[in-house]
């Protein structure tokens, strides 16, 4: 009897926090690979570009990921989706052209020096893989609107961070592979700051240009494209799921 006095409670709290209803979607061997990727990351990445290194938006997203895929929260999985995906796809890009013989940007130049070593490196293809297992749980669990907004504000506060508080490009660190002029709030090159604008607005380009030109093109795809997680009460007080729309 006090379970079924509880459930409809239950059930509102789970509606309140995007929560998806019941049923794993996401299959377990996927959350057991990606956990295993992660606990073979985290130290290696920390022993080898030390702390500041989880500062950049893609190793952010790996840890949301990491909590959207074992509680299958919608909204963990959408933040990562708006905020990465198309980046990390123009990663494939620049990866691919460079592998061809040609140079794009740069960006991906790290991935074919040798003076790095070849473990490290094929732990940084995550960035080639990762968009697609997003796409794949934001199709499976529905795609949280809320995520434009709190990733924005996510993206703000570490861009705000690395400025001000992390080292410029051309610094010289006492380990020679930790990483500077993070999320490029200094500029694309990590030797030195871009001088065609002063660096408050560059930094200012990046707080507004992010929002407008990446997150929200993708918000709108992948609303347009994924069925909505959030579910609805009957007149009982029990969550029921949306039925899916493109």
């Amino acid at each position: 009897m006090k379970t079924n006095l509880l459930q409809p409670t239950l059930n509102l709290a789970a509606g309140v926090s995007g929560a998806p209803p019941r049923g794993n979607r996401l299959p377990l061997w996927l959350k057991l690979a990606y956990t295993a990727f992660m606990a073979v990351l985290v130290p290696v990445y920390w022993s080898e570009y030390g702390p500041t290194n989880f500062l950049y938006f893609c190793d952010v997203t790996l840890f949301l990921t990491l909590a959207g895929l074992w509680l299958e929260i919608p909204l963990f999985a959408s933040m990562g989706a708006v905020g990465i995906v198309m980046p990390q796809l123009f990663w494939c890009v620049d990866f691919f052209v460079h592998l061809a013989g040609g140079n794009l940007t740069g960006m991906t130049g790290y991935m074919f020096d040798p003076k790095l070593p070849l473990f490290l490196r094929g732990l940084s293809l995550f960035h080639g893989w990762l968009p697609f297992l997003l796409l794949f749980m934001v199709a499976r669990l529905g795609y949280d609107r809320r995520a434009l907004p709190l990733w924005s504000l996510t993206a703000w506060g570490l861009i705000l961070t690395c400025f001000f508080l992390m080292p410029r490009p051309g610094a010289v660190l006492a380990n020679p592979k930790a990483p500077v002029n993070i999320d490029y709030v200094f500029g694309m090159n990590d030797v030195s700051a871009q001088t065609w604008m002063p660096e408050w607005a560059w930094l200012v380009l990046l707080l507004t240009a992010l929002p407008l030109v990446v997150y929200l093109p993708t918000h709108l795809a992948l609303k347009k494209l994924c069925h909505s997680p959030q579910p609805k009460a009957d007149s009982t007080g029990t969550i029921q799921p949306l039925e899916n729309h493109a």
